[in-house]
């Protein structure tokens, strides 16, 4: 399973030598062996090997089970599939993993230029703006940034949306029918501040997401930008002749 030898730190040996026996020996499911084991097979301090499992785990390519031990991630799960509704907390849960999302900020702002021309507002408009971040497994996925209408969203708050969907709240709340949702993604690099948050390195790869929801009336209703981590994210696109 690998030799450690003087050098490279030990540290980011026992992560390549792990990260090569993942990729190479091991499927989805597979248990890893102990911290107690790979100290004892490679000579390490605890310390040494607790370090590298977390640098693993932030990576997303193991997952921790309490009482039970350390097993690969299933990294070929469904891709995500941009032709139907969209809904993070569901998608993960089909894949198999447990969705979690940290309110990140909750406030009532005005509209940006982008924003505004995004959302067809005026400048200057007062948006309601939210930032979000999504966990699966407990390892971060994606930063969501979420505008919108103050005028259609009167007396929404914070606490409302603490363990309800926002698009729950604008459908049942609010009497808003979402239409069509319209998203645009393509490949850029993580600035420091989202790559602090996902835990990742500033200049990661990383997937931009711009989705625009429209109503009925073809008002928009909602324009989400959101980073996510190149390395935990697939998408598909179906064509229908």
């Amino acid at each position: 399973m690998g030799v450690i030898s003087r050098k490279q730190p030990l540290y980011d040996q026992l992560v390549d030598i792990l990260r090569d026996k993942i990729d190479t020996e091991m499927e989805p499911g597979d248990l890893l062996p102990s911290e107690r084991e790979l100290s004892e097979r490679y000579g390490l301090s605890r310390t040494t090997v607790r370090l590298a499992l977390k640098e693993l785990e932030t990576l997303g390519l193991i997952t921790r089970r309490h009482g039970k031990g350390t097993f690969v991630s299933d990294l070929t799960s469904k891709a995500m599939d941009l032709t139907t509704n969209y809904s993070f907390t569901q998608q993960m849960r089909d894949a198999g993993r447990d969705p979690k999302t940290i309110d990140l900020e909750f406030d009532t702002i005005e509209a940006t230029k982008t924003v505004a021309d995004r959302m067809g507002l005026r400048l200057g408009e007062q948006v309601l703006f939210m930032k979000r971040l999504r966990l699966a497994d407990g390892v971060p996925m994606m930063v969501e940034r979420t505008y919108v209408p103050a005028s259609r969203f009167i007396g929404l708050t914070r606490e409302a949306l603490a363990g309800k969907s926002l698009y729950a709240i604008i459908e049942n709340d609010y009497h808003e029918t979402i239409r069509v949702a319209e998203e645009e993604f393509f490949a850029s690099v993580a600035r420091k501040s989202d790559a602090e948050v996902l835990r990742i390195a500033e200049g990661a790869p990383v997937l931009q997401l711009a989705r625009v929801t429209y109503n009925n009336q073809n008002a928009v209703i909602e324009f989400t930008h959101s980073v996510a981590r190149a390395d935990q994210f697939k998408y598909k696109v179906s064509h229908v002749r």
